[in-house]
């Protein structure tokens, strides 16, 4: 048998016709209770100290207190399986603050000799140890008018077959306003750094204009490491934030309440933007979500706001935010490449000279659309223009002066060098490297550069003067020459000895008392 509740505002008027003095049963016709109900409540009004016919108007303090009254304290006794629960009362609060489930703790009474049923043992866990309750929580204000930006990524569905029949899933980073919760969708393959710059630079486009603050959850794409005080941001991202002037303030690990206004945003965009629709690519995706946003979320009236977030966004958070990049951001390239013993480091695919003293080191390297900079710890080492990928930048100041002649085939230095040794050496060096490809006879004249060394540069200009004079443009035989020319100067050289530097008169080498004439006429006998 099922009873009507008897509302508050039914026990009132009951209690305000009566002290008018209308009939008990006139007053059950009225409402349409039982003349029981009437009597029973106008008892608990006495007992209250509510009178009838009186002048005194009826209170709020005397309906609740009638209302107390009424309700009582059910008389229905627990059973043993309950008063089993409050001798073990502190057994199952300790396993439950531990992480322990509930069935497990229901075992583990059982185990110890004490059953208990499970529904008893959640009824009591529920109503006496507040199991399975969520802790209450204080909304957090949304801020002032285009201040925060909420961001949050997941997966969302799969696009249609390609003309390989292979189907591709992606991702989407969602961004919602803190005010307005007007939401930017931006389908993409990966969850990268380069992606969540460009999912930005779209979504400041689409709401004209950008955002002081960004709350982001700790995606590795924008936060290196996760502090609740002092996280790391990726610095390829921290730098776009500079360079477009807004904050990012990325939540604790773990705490989805801290982008409470995005957190569920997942579920609800891959369910209603995309759920049921054919995408062909991701192109198709990205047109699918920008109608979403504007034709669809965004004439949606918000439960929270009551406000259509297209109109609401328009009106309090566009005029204030920061103004909108005018060209779109170039994404730099970072790495720490070594610098190998050629005294080049490899960015992004190409080869870029280094001075000599960074052989071996590792540099922090910088690459945009345009130039390319290498750092040792904060100081600026090389910049050089960015090249494409299999290409090498070489400045020829970062190598030694003696090497780098050979190194970049400079013929002409060569050149040089011979003409400082004399008109003819010069003229003859000209004569070698007179062939289409000169940077195959470099070694010759780097030969005729070391004769001049060994041989003296006024000998060389005489060889190199009758070589040239019959048309002798060979490097082995004018060696040859000069090797011969050394060699008669050295034979006419020694026809002509020298005089001896230290000779001495025989007496000097005699022993005293005895002369160079005694020696002789004693060795005779």
């Amino acid at each position: 048998m099922s009873y009507r509740e008897v509302t508050m505002i039914e026990v009132k008027e009951v209690l305000r016709l009566w002290m008018k003095g209308q009939a008990k049963k006139r007053i059950a016709a009225q409402l349409g209770l039982d003349p029981k109900t009437v009597r029973r409540y106008l008892r608990a009004a006495q007992e209250c100290g509510v009178e009838a016919g009186g002048t005194r108007e009826l209170t709020e303090e005397q309906v609740g207190a009638v209302m107390v009254l009424l309700r009582g304290v059910s008389a229905r006794p627990y059973g043993a399986a309950w008063e089993t629960c409050v001798a073990q009362r502190g057994f199952i609060e300790r396993h439950l603050q531990s992480g322990v489930r509930l069935s497990k703790v229901c075992r583990l009474l059982k185990r110890s000799g004490v059953p208990v049923p499970y529904g008893t043992l959640y009824r009591y866990a529920v109503s006496e140890l507040s199991f399975g309750r969520a802790a209450a929580t204080m909304p957090v204000a949304d801020g002032k008018p285009g201040e925060e930006v909420q961001v949050d990524t997941g997966w969302m569905t799969m696009l249609e077959p390609d003309e390989r029949g292979r189907r591709r899933k992606f991702r989407a980073w969602i961004f919602t306003p803190g005010v307005s919760r007007y939401r930017f969708v931006w389908p993409c393959f990966a969850e990268t750094t380069k992606s969540a710059i460009e999912a930005c630079e779209e979504a400041w486009a689409f709401y004209g204009g950008i955002f002081r603050v960004m709350i982001p959850d700790n995606t590795k794409a924008i936060v290196q490491e996760a502090d609740p005080l002092a996280a790391r941001i990726n610095v390829v991202f921290l730098e776009y934030a500079q360079a477009r002037g807004f904050v990012i303030d990325p939540t604790r690990a773990g705490k989805p309440k801290d982008k409470a206004r995005v957190e569920k945003s997942v579920r609800d965009v891959r369910d209603d933007c995309f759920g049921g629709e054919r995408l062909l690519d991701l192109g198709g995706a990205r047109a699918r979500a920008r109608h979403w946003c504007v034709a669809e979320y965004g004439m949606r009236r918000h439960g929270t706001t009551r406000r259509l977030p297209s109109e609401h966004f328009a009106a309090d958070e566009l005029p204030v935010l920061l103004p909108a990049p005018e060209g779109r951001y170039d994404v730099p390239v970072w790495a720490t490449p070594k610098v190998a013993r050629d005294q080049h480091a490899s960015v992004a695919g190409a080869l870029y000279s280094l001075p000599t003293r960074y052989v071996g080191a590792r540099l922090r390297a910088r690459a945009d659309s345009r130039l390319v900079q290498f750092y040792d710890a904060k100081a600026l080492v090389k910049t050089h223009p960015r090249m494409p990928q299999g290409l090498r930048a070489t400045d020829r100041n970062d190598f030694p002066v003696e090497r780098t002649a050979y190194a970049l085939r400079d013929v002409a230095y060569l050149e040089r060098q011979a003409d400082g040794n004399g008109e003819l050496v010069g003229r003859y060096a000209r004569a070698l490297l007179n062939v289409p490809l000169p940077w195959t006879r470099m070694r010759r004249v780097y030969a005729l550069l070391r004769a001049c060394q060994r041989y003296g540069a006024e000998r060389v200009n005489e060889a190199c003067g009758r070589a040239l004079a019959v048309d002798l443009v060979d490097m082995r035989r004018l060696e040859r020459m000069l090797k011969a020319a050394q060699t008669a100067q050295e034979g006419t050289l020694m026809t002509k000895p020298p005089a001896a530097r230290y000779l001495r008169p025989a007496d000097d080498y005699a022993l005293p008392g005895l002369t160079v004439q005694g020696m002789n006429q004693g060795g005779e006998k």
